[in-house]
């Protein structure tokens, strides 16, 4: 009987601390902005990263030409914009095959649990060795914190100094995009946001680069943003965007170049931070150490067992859960990131628990269905907006499944779901102008009522915000009562005393 042999996925090579000053790490697939903070704090620890640019509609038909069939859009994107970068690097640049595959490599994050993504790294390598680049290193980190491959002399050292660059480089990202996100919808000259937040992005990046004070630089980008003109008195739908990771968080053509969209329709984006997953990740850590902790011992007396080991480590994420918390918001501050809160992980485990149960794991587990009744309820947005690939299991499989319950029991809740394939962005648009309608009358409704609260009209309005410098602002943002921020502005001015001539 002749003998099968079974396929195995090796990792190709290694990468040794002495190749570190000589090998270029490529890496993407977060907001042009995070992958340009984290190239430069990864710089200055001593690599050499290049982030990846955004993938478009050419990385996706790279992906299909070499990736498997099935695929989610995530795997076409990402894995054929290496391709794509790597072609471009051979015939383009003029570099051989050997000089790519010894002198770049590609670091990417991987996972289990019941998606493609715990695929994507034999994806990669499939891909890229029918595109001509067979033994092209991809390095992995699993959820496990571990760096998958094949030698201990790794040169990608996991310290606590590499981690905290890039949770620094994430926050930074996070805060910068949050206050994009709202002072673009409501800028007077089309473009002076972007141009102010590259100017932001140029000084965080060498602040991270150079070692310097990032506070200093996040207050230089406060007075940048300050300075963009800005009319919040403008009843704009609000809307949240949810979903799948990766969906839910590029800025290209994998989703649609959804956020955008719904800008140029008039709505303000209310995006979700990465440290949130973050946040998400230590949550899920403690609650399966308590759930162990309740494990009963294999002696025949049943008793519940609690060790020292759980109890420490419980203490260490409760500790790295503050100290990420209280980081955020201190660079909230100085660049005037006012009123904006991370989710809190409990209260969206216990929002979600009815309806989905804490111990199921994918994509976002419970927080999908958590944020839209917590968006109902709390009256933060006008409509939530879930994107995911086609046929996304832990997404589109579980929590859309359940949201029909959630809109059964909140009639008042504005969702939509969208599954992107890379085509079809004519038929995606057109579901969401839709949506945009039914946001777009609570906003207005929501502002006639706060005028009509208020007891002043549009004139009187604008005559009050004139007078009041600090509200004028670009990076004033006023306190939430109820979604639209024109309304909640209205109801700030109201509160305030009319100055004296």
């Amino acid at each position: 009987m002749q003998a099968v042999a079974q396929w195995h996925d090796p990792n190709p090579r290694a990468f040794s601390k002495a190749r570190r000053g000589g090998t270029t790490l490529l890496f993407g697939g977060l907001t042009a902005m995070h992958d340009a903070l984290i190239e430069a704090a990864l710089t200055a620890l001593g690599y050499r990263p290049q982030a990846l640019p955004c993938p478009d509609r050419s990385a996706l038909q790279c992906g299909k030409e070499f990736g498997n069939r099935g695929q989610c859009n995530p795997t076409y994107f990402t894995v054929g914009n290496l391709i794509k970068h790597l072609i471009h690097l051979r015939d383009v640049e003029g570099l051989s095959r050997e000089q790519i595959v010894d002198d770049y490599l590609f670091v990417t994050a991987g996972a289990c649990g019941p998606c493609r993504f715990g695929m994507y790294v034999t994806e990669y390598r499939k891909a890229l060795r029918d595109a001509g680049f067979e033994g092209f290193r991809v390095l992995v980190f699993e959820n496990a914190g571990r760096l998958q491959q094949g030698e201990a002399d790794t040169g990608l050292g996991l310290t606590p100094g590499f981690f905290i660059a890039l949770l620094k480089a994430a926050m930074l990202g996070d805060v910068v995009n949050a206050m994009g996100y709202r002072i673009r919808p409501y800028e007077v000259v089309t473009g002076s946001t972007d141009a102010a937040l590259t100017e932001c992005r140029t000084l965080l990046c060498a602040a991270l680069r150079e070692r310097r004070s990032v506070r200093r630089a996040l207050r230089q980008c406060r007075r940048r943003l300050a300075g963009v003109p800005v009319n919040r008195l403008q009843p704009k739908p609000k809307v949240s965007i949810v979903g799948e990771f990766w969906a839910m968080t590029t800025e290209g053509e994998g989703n649609y170049q959804l956020q955008r969209f719904l800008e140029a329709e008039g709505a303000e984006c209310e995006v979700q931070a990465v440290v949130s997953w973050v946040l998400y990740s230590v949550w899920e850590a403690a609650y399966d150490t308590r759930e162990r902790m309740l494990l009963r011992n294999e002696q025949p007396t049943g008793r519940r067992r609690f060790e020292f080991a759980p109890l420490r480590k419980m203490l260490l994420l409760r500790l790295g859960r503050i100290v990420l918390r209280r980081c955020f918001y201190r660079y909230a501050r100085h660049i005037g990131l006012s009123g904006y809160h991370l989710p809190d992980m409990d209260e969206l485990a216990r929002i979600g628990h009815d309806y989905y149960a804490n111990e199921l794991r994918g994509g976002e587990g419970h927080m999908e269905v958590a944020k839209l009744i917590q968006g109902v309820t709390q009256q933060k947005v006008h409509l939530t907006l879930s994107v995911k690939p086609f046929g996304c299991m832990p997404s589109s499989g579980v929590s859309d499944g359940v949201q029909s319950l959630v809109i059964a029991r909140y009639p008042e809740a504005n969702f939509l779901a969208v599954e992107t394939t890379g085509d079809g962005a004519v038929n995606v648009h057109s579901r969401v102008q839709m949506a945009l309608f039914r946001a777009r009358r609570k906003a207005e409704d929501e502002y006639r009522a706060a005028l009509q609260t208020t007891g002043i009209d549009d004139g009187r309005a604008t005559a009050r915000l004139a007078a009041r410098r600090r509200c004028r602002q670009a990076t004033h943002y006023p306190p939430h009562r109820v979604a639209g921020t024109a309304a909640n502005l209205l109801y700030e001015l109201a509160r305030q005393p009319w100055p004296r001539r």
